[in-house]
């Protein structure tokens, strides 16, 4: 229970810090419709390139936050860097429908009370502090397999079935 919580945070976190680049790049961005892919520079294309293949169904105000990001990017520390393109990268392979999910989250997470806000942080920064090891559990998603598919253990017994007693004489 208590990991799943954790790695469902992790993901909250994970999309409210993407969130939290494109609206910051959207305060910097100009008014107007977004640039086509053509009008990019080489420079802002390298950056944004894994985002290519959506960049004609994004609006014009996405297109624009992305653009900041791409403005802003030489001036970022290399592990910046390579976490804004870590994050664009695990963005762009989003479903729609996943990336809708992200940013309801988002908002539902400024919704939240300045203490439940507070709490999220402290779970956040608990996950933080654990151990790389430790933290890979909750990278991969828990997957369902129904009991009987389940390898047995290899040190627990194969169950037999037990053999009925005949029914009792009254």
């Amino acid at each position: 229970m208590a990991q799943e919580a954790l790695r469902s945070l992790k993901r909250a976190f994970g999309a409210l810090a993407l969130a939290l680049a494109v609206g910051a790049a959207g305060a910097a961005g100009p008014a107007g419709k977004g640039p086509s892919w053509a009008e990019l520079t080489v420079e802002q294309q390298q950056v944004l390139a894994p985002l290519k293949p959506d960049w004609s169904s994004l609006d014009s105000e996405r297109r624009r936050n992305w653009v900041g990001i791409a403005k802003r990017y030489p001036t970022m520390k290399p592990q910046a860097q390579e976490r804004v393109v870590r994050r664009m990268q695990a963005w762009a392979k989003l479903t729609s429908e996943q990336r809708r999910a992200a940013r309801e989250k988002y908002r539902s997470i400024g919704k939240l009370s300045p203490e439940k806000r507070q709490d999220l942080k402290q779970q956040w920064a608990e996950y933080q502090a654990l151990p790389p090891t430790e933290r890979r559990v909750f990278d991969v998603p828990p997957t369902f397999e129904p009991r009987a598919k389940r390898k047995p253990r290899a040190n627990s017994k194969p169950q037999t079935a037990k053999p009925k007693s005949p029914p009792p004489r009254w």
